[in-house]
Parts: structure tokens; C-alpha cells; sequence
């Protein structure tokens, strides 16, 4: 791995050390952003610095850079990390004061930021035409999932149930409405039109999820924001998942039955196709198209 970034020096992963009454450490008080990079191009930074810095906001932590120092080491990251893809990692905790409080620290303590890039490698082509496994499950996570926090302990026990059965994701239903993944925005394709839950306190407002409405938009497919019923899930046409990482993934199996004929339906293709035109694009230092 190249450099690591921590709080304002690029060093190497090994020599980055947080003191052990880091909040984030402690209490997981701190939130972070995934960013991918192709070609050198950092993917939607404008969209990801802005929910970095709602979450923030939410929780009450100032933003240690302003926009174009957010872009300057971010950037550097993904210069150092040389050709090919990448997955920029950044984290903004409360900081480290002298003592365990529930309570803030005092003004002076600074948020503790890191940073680093490591190689992104996309869905070998055979898994995306396999498609992937999903298995619904109640939401047990707290009422402000619309906050990127580092308090994940929920979402990993979901996924991790969920690869115990031998699935990839869980889709999280809360008072009988399908919400998104444990990692993951969630779609379903109903009677040609394509649907995904509203933004609010109970999901993450996802960066690729936008990206995929905005494609959607540009190239004349139906699209609504609605609320998406358990019963509807599992009778709908074509389901996906979508993330920073994961891209558009076709759940094709969902608690172990088929989703529709059991492969990547026809409006997953053509999104395919236009995500991976939207990434070609960028590559090349072009708009996504």
C-alpha cells in the first residue's frame, strides 16, 4: 500500500497511530465516506464530500478541510496509489481527549482524520452474470442510518447472518418496508418501472443510488421514489443492489428462491451498460454520458 494520510501528513500505513482515547476508538464517534476512483478520476467527489459533510453536521463534528483540501488529499492518495482502479477510505472521528466521557471534549481537542486508497478490483464479469444471493432481515439499527457513521457493529452482524447462510447481502426491512442492504441501496424493477425507497432517516442517502435514477432519467427509463413493501420485494421482476464498490448488482436469488427467471433481468442490462459507459467515460477525463 502507498501512503496513508493522518491527521495532515502522508505516511506509511505502519508508522499511522491513533492515541487509544481516540473517540472513535472508544465509542465509535466518527464517520467516514468510501470514494472510488477510476483512471485516476476521482468518482462523484462534489456528491461524496457533500454527505460527509451532512454527517458531520449531524453529528455535531466541524469538517477538518474545506472543499478543495478534501479534493488535495484525496487526490494525492489516489496519485500515489499508481495506474489501475482504487477505493479511497476516509475517516473523521471526535478526536482524543485525556479522559473517557460520554460528553463532548473540550473546543481544543482537533477530529482525527485518515485517509487511504487501496486497489479496486470490479465484479468479475461471471459473478454480475450470476447475479447474487440475498436473504431479507429485520432492521436492527438505529433511527439515523441517513448518517455515514463508523458505528457499523449492526450492519455486521447482518451481513455476516446473511454469509452464514450462504448469501451475499441482507435486505433490511423495518415495520413491513423493504429499506436497502446491509452495504447496499436497494431497487426493484416492477412492471417496467424502476423503484427504490425515499431518502430519510432510515437509509443512506447513496451516492451510486442517485447515479442510477440520474442514468435512468438521461436514458427515458421510469423511475420512482417509493416506499417498497416487504410482499412487493418479493414478488418484483428484478431486484438490485447498488454501492460505491459493489456498482449494479442483480439480486437474483432471494431467501433461496428465484427472482424472476433467476438471472440479471433486461432493465439490469441495459443499467449495466450505461453504468460501465459512466465509468469508461471518467476514465478518459470525460463527463458520464
Amino acid at each position: 500500500m502507498s501512503r496513508v494520510y493522518l491527521n495532515g501528513q502522508f505516511l506509511p500505513l505502519a508508522e499511522a497511530c491513533v492515541p487509544v482515547l481516540d473517540r472513535g476508538f472508544l465509542f465509535g464517534d466518527g464517520v467516514y465516506e468510501v470514494i472510488p476512483a477510476y483512471g485516476g478520476h476521482l468518482f462523484r467527489l462534489d456528491a461524496h464530500l457533500d454527505r460527509l459533510g451532512a454527517s458531520l453536521a449531524a453529528v455535531r463534528i466541524g469538517n477538518p478541510h474545506d472543499r478543495e483540501g478534501w479534493k488535495r488529499v484525496l487526490q494525492t492518495l489516489v496519485d500515489e496509489a499508481g495506474p489501475g482502479d482504487c477505493s479511497v477510505y476516509l475517516q473523521v472521528t471526535r478526536g482524543a481527549d485525556v479522559k473517557r466521557d460520554h460528553g463532548f471534549p473540550p473546543p481544543e481537542v482537533r477530529p482525527t482524520v485518515f485517509a487511504m486508497a487501496s486497489p479496486l478490483h470490479p465484479p468479475p464479469r461471471e459473478r454480475l452474470e450470476r447475479g447474487a444471493s440475498a436473504r431479507v432481515m429485520a432492521d436492527i439499527r438505529w433511527a439515523r442510518c441517513d448518517i455515514k457513521a463508523i458505528t457499523l457493529l449492526p450492519n455486521v452482524l447482518l451481513r455476516q447472518a446473511a454469509l452464514d447462510a450462504g448469501d451475499d447481502e441482507a435486505i433490511l426491512v423495518r415495520d413491513g418496508l423493504a429499506l436497502e442492504g446491509s452495504a447496499s441501496s436497494l431497487f426493484i424493477v416492477a412492471d417496467g418501472i424502476l423503484a427504490t425507497p425515499p431518502k430519510g432517516p432510515a437509509l443512506l442517502p447513496g451516492v451510486t443510488r442517485d447515479l442510477v435514477l440520474e442514468l435512468a432519467q438521461s436514458h427515458g427509463r421510469p423511475w420512482v421514489e417509493r416506499d417498497i413493501a416487504e410482499a412487493e420485494l418479493r414478488c418484483a421482476d428484478e431486484i438490485w443492489l447498488t454501492s460505491s464498490t459493489r456498482e449494479v448488482t442483480a439480486v437474483t436469488r432471494l431467501d433461496g428462491v428465484a427472482v424472476g427467471d433467476g438471472r440479471p433481468g433486461p432493465v439490469w442490462r441495459r443499467m449495466a451498460d450505461w453504468y460501465r459507459a459512466c465509468k469508461a467515460a471518467l476514465r478518459s477525463g470525460e463527463e458520464c454520458p
